[in-house]
């Protein structure tokens, strides 16, 4: 069990940096965080370099594009400019299509605000994640992305540890089940460990680095 804790510690350590602070995102339980955040979400479920997925996040906002109200009044080329700047360019013209058809939805069915979206799932994670596939272009992979980083301040749905972040443990020689590993984890916050078990999935590297560090 001490090895097991070993490996966690180190990995968290090391790896531990939210993909929301990554992209210079302060999460807080308030609109425009939480859109930063979605936005973000959907960015990093296409089959795209996260590096590439956070850098567009950050040129989406510094175009001041940050909040559904804004996002949607921008005309199509600007967001599709935004997200070219940060090397999103693959996906860039669907995207900025998604983006702008998904600020609408959240407008005028939870007026731009998804805490609002959170109050009608109720405490059910479940449907909190069915709600967030309705948002164009945000499919499974987008909502748990979302939920990944957003258990950090909404806890009804901690510990969310996906299929990515339990590929991460299983590549860590780490136990495949929620509790156990938040257990191992100790005083890490779910989103946190979320977060390092990620990027172990992600990059072999990552998982070899934490699995030295303890040998």
């Amino acid at each position: 069990m001490s090895g097991r804790k070993d490996v966690v510690r180190e990995l968290v350590r090391a790896h531990g940096q939210t993909f929301a602070e990554e992209a210079g995102i302060t999460l807080k339980d308030t609109p425009q965080p939480l859109y930063r955040l979605l936005v973000l979400a959907l960015l990093l479920s296409a089959r795209i370099r996260g590096s590439i997925a956070v850098d567009s996040a950050r040129e989406l906002y510094r175009a001041g594009l940050r909040d559904p109200r804004r996002m949607a009044e921008a005309d199509w080329q600007r967001r599709v400019d935004a997200l070219g700047r940060g090397g999103y360019r693959r996906y860039d013209e669907r995207t900025a299509t998604q983006l702008g058809d998904g600020a609408q939805l959240l407008i005028e069915r939870w007026g731009g605000d998804l805490r609002r979206l959170r109050k009608e799932a109720d405490g059910d994670v479940g449907e909190l994640r069915r709600l967030l596939q309705e948002v164009p272009g945000l499919g499974p992979a987008g909502a748990d992305i979302f939920l990944r980083e957003a258990q950090r301040v909404w806890p009804e749905a901690a510990p969310y540890l996906d299929r990515k972040a339990l590929d991460g443990a299983e590549r860590l020689g780490l136990p495949k089940d929620p509790d156990r590993l938040v257990k191992l984890a100790g005083n890490t916050q779910p989103a946190v460990l979320a977060a390092a078990l990620v990027r172990a999935a992600l990059d072999k590297e990552v998982a070899e680095d934490s699995l030295r560090r303890v040998a």
